[in-house]
């Protein structure tokens, strides 16, 4: 079996589809109710499932591209305070996966590495909002953010297990030329 070759404009619709599933997924999450017993303000994540798509199968310079956009897209509906604290948050996490993903190789699961992104998450960006506040709301906050990191966690790295057969799928699908030929004959 021939294997497409992973041309500039593939990997850019290749990313491109993947910012929109982020978008899409961060839109999903705006739908879904606040959860009881959860802090104000936690919400599922359900966007970094994509975060993690790229830093277990495709590079890091991909991953920190789709955190950076996913920012970028807070910025378009939430504005800049909104902007720094989707930045913090994703930069950290971004940071502790990467980290992990490196010291542990592939003894470390998709669900932990998920829970330590998701804790470090909320971390980056309570230590941003306390410091934009000027207040020591993050010694308070944090055992509630760890908990909620635990379980968020939890979950997106469950839906990512789940959804990785239809990402690859994204991922290795053929070319096909506008007459319907396959373009790698």
């Amino acid at each position: 079996m021939k294997t497409v070759k992973k041309t500039s404009s593939y990997n850019i619709a290749l990313m491109g589809i993947l910012y929109a599933l982020a978008i899409v997924l961060t839109g999903v999450e705006y739908l879904i109710p606040p959860l009881p017993l959860m802090p104000p303000g936690v919400k599922l994540g359900l966007a970094n499932i994509v975060t993690m798509y790229c830093l277990f199968f495709l590079s890091k310079k991909q991953m920190f591209l789709i955190v950076f956009l996913k920012s970028a897209f807070v910025f378009l509906i939430r504005g800049a305070t909104a902007f720094l604290i989707s930045l913090a948050g994703g930069v950290l996490s971004a940071l502790v996966m990467v980290l992990l993903a490196a010291l542990a190789g592939k003894r470390l699961s998709y669900l932990v590495i998920s829970i330590f992104g998701a804790i470090s998450h909320n971390v980056g960006q309570l230590i941003l909002a306390s410091f934009l506040l000027g207040t020591n709301l993050f010694t308070y906050y944090l055992p509630l953010l760890i908990i909620a990191g635990v379980i968020m966690g939890y979950i997106t790295g469950m839906v990512l297990k789940i959804v990785i057969p239809a990402l690859d799928r994204i991922r290795n699908s053929r070319h096909s030329a506008p007459d319907g030929r396959r373009s790698d004959k």
